[in-house]
């Protein structure tokens, strides 16, 4: 069968990707960003409570690059996903779903979300 004469569909690389989507995506990886960051949470308390080895091998982690690195995508990710939810949350009101609100609040999450992390680690390290 010959596909001469018929329209292709658009290609990834002519179609731009709506930041709505983006963000949609991104919630999905905060949320298993966040879960996986609880279950490290949880093991910090066990080590905390019942051996103290580990519990210096944590801490020890953490003060390291990449734990310092894990520590902030995770404070990204809870500032990103409690934004995010928070317009899923006016949306669910029915509000915003216009093409340039939603884009704008789109933004609005993105910054709100470096905002609050960059907030959150001056206050900590502050």
């Amino acid at each position: 069968m010959s596909t001469e004469g018929r329209p292709l569909s658009p290609h990834l690389g002519i179609y731009r990707w709506p930041i709505s989507m983006t963000l949609s995506i991104l919630h999905r990886m905060t949320g298993l960003g966040l879960s996986a960051g609880l279950l490290v949470f949880v093991l910090w308390l066990q080590a905390t409570a019942f051996d103290q080895a580990m519990h210096a091998g944590m801490r020890e982690f953490f003060a390291s690059w990449f734990g310092q690195f894990l520590l902030l995508a995770w404070s990204f990710a809870f500032f990103y996903h409690l934004a995010n939810g928070i317009r899923h949350l006016i949306w669910d009101t029915g509000h915003m779903f216009e093409k340039h609100q939603a884009n704008a609040s789109a933004w609005f999450v993105l910054g709100s979300a470096v905002v609050l992390t960059a907030g959150y680690w001056l206050l900590l390290k502050g």
